[in-house]
């Protein structure tokens, strides 16, 4: 109840239509959809170095979705990078372990919801199925 009263209150303030928040949050349903196709398919396919690739896809097919599905590849893969870093640190304390893998794989986050290829991190011979 009370989030609803929110979304109106912002809407009668930002001057938003109920329809463009409807379509911000189908976007980010679908967007949300696509990062754990992404993941689903990473998980599947099980290959070498292929992590960026997927960050990138899922990032860039939510991202196509519109705003609100870039809004939800943001914040489902800040999370995703952020868990790990609360795990290293209370199993390694905070030696940075992983730090560098993270920030490729924010960087191929981005990279993907600018909408660019992802292709760019597709390693040689991941099966065209993907």
């Amino acid at each position: 109840m009370k989030l609803s009263m929110i979304i109106i209150f912002c809407s009668l303030i930002l001057g938003v239509s109920s329809q463009r928040w409807l379509s911000f949050l189908k976007e980010a349903g679908q967007g949300t959809k696509d990062m754990w196709r992404a993941y689903s398919d990473m998980r599947e396919a099980n290959y070498k170095n292929s992590d960026k690739y997927f960050h990138a896809r899922g990032n860039y097919d939510a991202a196509q979705r519109g705003p609100g599905g870039a809004w939800a590849a943001k914040v489902i893969s800040d999370a995703r990078e952020t868990y790990p870093r609360l795990t290293d640190l209370v199993k390694h304390g905070d030696s940075g372990h992983g730090l560098a893998d993270r920030m490729a794989d924010q960087e191929a986050n981005r990279w993907g919801r600018s909408g660019k290829d992802p292709n760019r991190y597709r390693p040689p011979g991941l099966p065209a199925k993907y």
